[in-house]
């Protein structure tokens, strides 16, 4: 087990979680997703919208507005934004403390600063229907970015409006020093939770096959699932000793991450990932099994990225 100056960060008493509008019905879930968070765990709710004010003028072009008024009007439906957004959350959660900012700037910028003093950052993953690559691109950026865990609200794809709430925490788990990362706020999420953690380790990096006189094959399939149980076996050890109270379940997949975690967001209510994976080219900040998951995960997605 590990820790760093940004984990210690993230548990202050004074971290906030922090989530992005931008006026979208995703972003209202996004909030109240992140209100709950917040209530649940005795933290501050603190609401930021970005004035990306080339974006705007991109987006409001056709209208006859002289462009040293747009940024004006821009701020105060901002203002009007964040506060409207704070009050269908005190209407719900009335003794919730709740702060909010409109800042300037391209939002996945904003929402990267924010992190480094955030206990989390909690975006939808989609947004208002104008430009949603841009959109998209935020999701991205801050996902790969961002100093501490970054969560993407998704929802249930058959019923736009259900995040899921029930269900095991499921993590990715691939043996490289982001997955530990990851397992650490997997079992933090579980234990908050009070839910299962499941645990899956998906192996492709061997040359395996089913039988084992081919010539031409390293490891048999069944020889590569007791060695890799074995694997995952010991890097949970520490974390359930720290956590003894959150049941868990292993799992070993010999297949595609993507496929095998896209598979078990089906019925998860938490999906932990690490920002990239062990065979992740150098310098990569999202992997392509995280970029894949925040984009078509059926379940919220946690992103974790390694110590500073």
């Amino acid at each position: 087990m590990t820790t760093d100056a940004s984990s210690d960060i993230r548990h202050l008493v004074s971290a906030p979680v922090v989530v992005g509008v931008d006026g979208s019905g995703h972003a209202d879930l996004a909030v109240d997703w992140a209100a709950g968070m917040a209530a649940q765990r005795g933290r501050e709710l603190h609401i930021v919208h970005a004035l990306d004010l080339n974006r705007l003028q991109l987006g409001l072009g056709s209208l006859d507005s002289p462009a040293a008024v747009l940024p004006a009007v821009a701020r105060e439906r901002g203002a009007e934004l964040v506060e409207r957004s704070a009050q269908r959350v005190r209407s719900v959660l009335p003794g919730l403390r709740i702060s909010t900012a409109v800042v300037d700037g391209d939002p996945a910028r904003a929402l990267v600063h924010a992190s480094a003093s955030a206990y989390a950052v909690v975006l939808a993953a989609h947004g208002t229907n104008r430009l949603a690559h841009h959109f998209g691109a935020t999701v991205s950026a801050v996902a790969a970015h961002a100093i501490g865990p970054v969560l993407v609200v998704r929802t249930d794809p058959h019923e736009v409006n259900r995040v899921h709430d029930e269900g095991p925490v499921v993590v990715g788990v691939d043996g490289g020093p982001v997955s530990e990362a990851a397992i650490g706020a997997a079992f933090e999420e579980a234990a908050e939770r009070g839910s299962e953690l499941v645990a899956v380790h998906v192996c492709r990096d061997v040359y395996y096959g089913q039988f084992a006189e081919d010539p031409h094959i390293l490891y048999s399939a069944p020889e590569v699932e007791v060695r890799e149980r074995a694997v995952l076996a010991e890097r949970l050890a520490g974390w359930q000793e720290k956590y003894p109270d959150v049941p868990v379940t292993r799992q070993v997949a010999l297949a595609d991450p993507g496929v095998v975690l896209l598979d078990s967001s089906r019925s998860a209510q938490l999906l932990v990932v690490g920002s990239r994976g062990r065979g992740a080219v150098l310098g990569t900040l999202l992997g392509s099994t995280s970029h894949a998951l925040v984009q078509h995960a059926w379940c919220p997605v946690m992103v974790v990225h390694p110590p500073q």
